[in-house]
């Protein structure tokens, strides 16, 4: 494929060949051994820049995986041959208007940047993945990313007012826009939000954002047994809603202990971290709200604190749960999320899998809204274990399914999961799925593979 022609479309230095550049964006972090060899890289700064690419690749036939900050788990940035990879990593402008209390942005930017930029007027976007310093916004608006507060206040999708989107065949359009209510048309801005670029390339998001977070109270609960943790749960569930209610399981809580040596309980079996925001003295409230319940449920140690430097440490040590086992050897990492009352199925059904199937599973969980980060610990270069991690990999996704729940509840389908796809939604949500994509991607250039 002559290229000539698309990079005279474009800046100098935006279509990038050089092959050892390429092999550094072939995988996201999901490190999808099918990776192919792309045809070229193209970094585009402006929306005109990536409907020209579109456009040359609509005309050519030449597929199109879109790419953020490659941080994604489920390999819904894996290079495929002979495609262009387009990453949104230069289109980095943002603007913030107080008075709205909105953030227009490029894509670019990652998640942290866009708080920080927000703080410096006062204001807060929450959505907050675990790799928050690390994934761009874009991203997170592709695969609909969650995090830790998403219990009180929500995933990605509730704070996008508007998105640009260029279409396959290079067409702009604009979505939505910095108003809090508007029901003109269907719900487009919804539907491109977690479609992992299989319809459109987002170059511009509209962002609601929040008054700063009231300082919060922390509490850490320990339990000897993960049904004791699973009854705080719902107990805590069932009479507010925190800012937070995370869950380590004993292999997250020892391999989190061994790098950061914070005091943690080795012999749990496992690990609450919550918090509550509300306002004034209502959050202290809460937090013994929360310390009764764990206690009640059977906790062994509970420690209670309004300090935001404690209560930090302790999010900190959660947030690095799957570094820390990530230690132990390359992950097979997962999602599933299931309905609360069904949690403490899942995470003892995780257990019986990693025992039949003889792989190491760390669990940890945004324990609040159900959504569970199985963590299968592998060695790639053996390949029985490497066939025995892909069991459990696949009998995790149907234990999730029988429960009720979900095969991915932020990371997004990508290429790892799209085989239990069709299990969760069923054979006429799936062909409508596939008409939507047909109807704004006739020829099937956008991130092939990838979903469907």
């Amino acid at each position: 494929m002559d290229l000539k022609t698309l990079e005279d479309r474009l800046p100098a230095g935006t279509v990038v060949t050089d092959p050892d550049i390429l092999a550094g964006y072939r995988q996201d972090r999901a490190l999808d051994p099918a990776a192919g060899t792309p045809l070229a890289l193209v970094r585009p700064q402006t929306t005109a820049e990536v409907s020209a690419v579109l456009r040359w690749a609509s005309q050519h036939g030449v597929p199109v995986v879109p790419r953020g900050a490659g941080t994604g788990l489920s390999g819904g940035a894996t290079a495929q041959d002979g495609a262009l990879l387009l990453s949104t990593e230069r289109m980095r402008a943002i603007t913030i208007d107080p008075v709205t209390r909105t953030a227009v942005t490029q894509p670019g930017l990652l998640n942290a940047e866009v708080k920080r930029a927000a703080a410096a007027e006062g204001l807060w976007y929450p959505p907050d993945p675990s790799s928050f310093e690390i994934c761009s916004i874009g991203g997170n608006a592709a695969t609909n990313a969650g995090g830790l507060c998403c219990v009180k206040y929500g995933v990605t999708t509730d704070y996008i007012l508007g998105l640009e989107v260029v279409l396959a065949d290079g067409t702009v359009v604009r979505l939505g826009g910095p108003r809090l209510k508007d029901s003109a048309g269907l719900s487009l801005t919804k539907l491109f939000v977690g479609s992992e670029g299989t319809l459109g390339v987002i170059t511009e998001l509209t962002l609601r954002l929040l008054p700063a977070q009231p300082p919060q109270a922390t509490v850490v609960a320990s339990f000897p047994t993960v049904e004791s943790a699973g009854a705080a749960i719902l107990a805590v569930t069932g009479q507010l809603r925190p800012s937070m209610l995370e869950f380590m399981d004993a292999v997250a809580i020892g391999a989190v202990e061994d790098e950061l040596r914070m005091g943690l309980d080795r012999s749990a079996a496992a690990l609450l971290v919550a918090r509550s925001d509300a306002p004034g003295e209502f959050a202290a409230a809460e937090a013994a709200v929360i310390e009764a319940a764990c206690t009640e449920a059977g906790a062994t140690e509970v420690f209670r604190t309004l300090d935001p430097e404690e209560g930090e440490a302790f999010c900190a040590a959660r947030r690095f749960a799957i570094p820390a086992v990530e230690r132990k050897g390359p992950l097979l990492l997962e999602d599933v999320g299931v309905p609360l009352p069904r949690l403490t199925e899942l995470v003892t059904g995780i257990a019986e899998i990693a025992r039949r199937r003889d792989v190491l599973v760390s669990v940890i969980a945004h324990a609040g809204d159900g959504n569970t980060h199985p963590l299968i610990v592998h060695d790639p270069n053996d390949p029985d274990e490497t066939a025995r991690a892909n069991q459990a990999f696949g009998e995790i996704m149907d234990l999730a399914i029988a429960l009720g729940g979900t095969i991915t509840g932020e990371h997004g389908v990508g290429r790892l999961k799209k085989a239990w796809l069709p299990d969760q939604l069923g054979p006429d949500v799936m062909a409508l799925t596939q008409r939507i994509k047909d109807a704004l991607d006739p020829a099937g250039i956008l991130n092939p593979g990838a979903v469907l």
